[in-house]
């Protein structure tokens, strides 16, 4: 068990450091400059604001292939689709359950979950500030 809490500690720090990268390049796009006029302005926003949304989004793409290869590595999971799937429906928590880990690794799924939950909140505050700061400048 403590290999399996050491394995998912790992893949936590490093789809917190892929997250980062994710907000950093978010706050770039935010922070890029309004010119022009009241039209241009506005799909400026919009840009800016979809902008934010799909970074966010590959970055948890990326997290999603991360944890997918982990149990590729594992063998936990034989091939690449079904450890992509797997791995994109327990970090979203949608948990279907048509799929499932090699028993001895199964307690990793759970991180997993947990891990998408925290990431899925960090995600929501990046959007929401991005919102605040574009159309009301705080």
């Amino acid at each position: 068990m403590l290999l399996k809490i050491i394995i998912a500690s790992f893949l936590m720090m490093v789809t917190t450091a892929i997250h980062t990268e994710g907000m950093l390049l978010a706050i770039r796009v935010v922070r890029s400059q309004d010119v022009g006029s009241v039209q241009r302005l506005r799909r400026s926003h919009l840009y800016r604001i979809g902008g934010v949304v799909i970074l966010m989004f590959l970055a948890s793409l990326a997290e999603v292939i991360v944890w997918a290869t982990t149990y590729i590595a594992l063998n936990a999971i034989h091939g690449f689709e079904k450890a992509l799937y797997f791995s994109m429906v327990t970090y979203t928590t949608l948990g279907y359950g048509d799929i499932l880990l090699d028993e001895r690794w199964r307690l990793l799924a759970s991180f997993e979950a947990v891990n998408g939950v925290i990431m899925f909140g960090w995600s929501t505050a990046i959007v929401i500030a991005a919102v605040q700061h574009i159309y009301f400048k705080k």
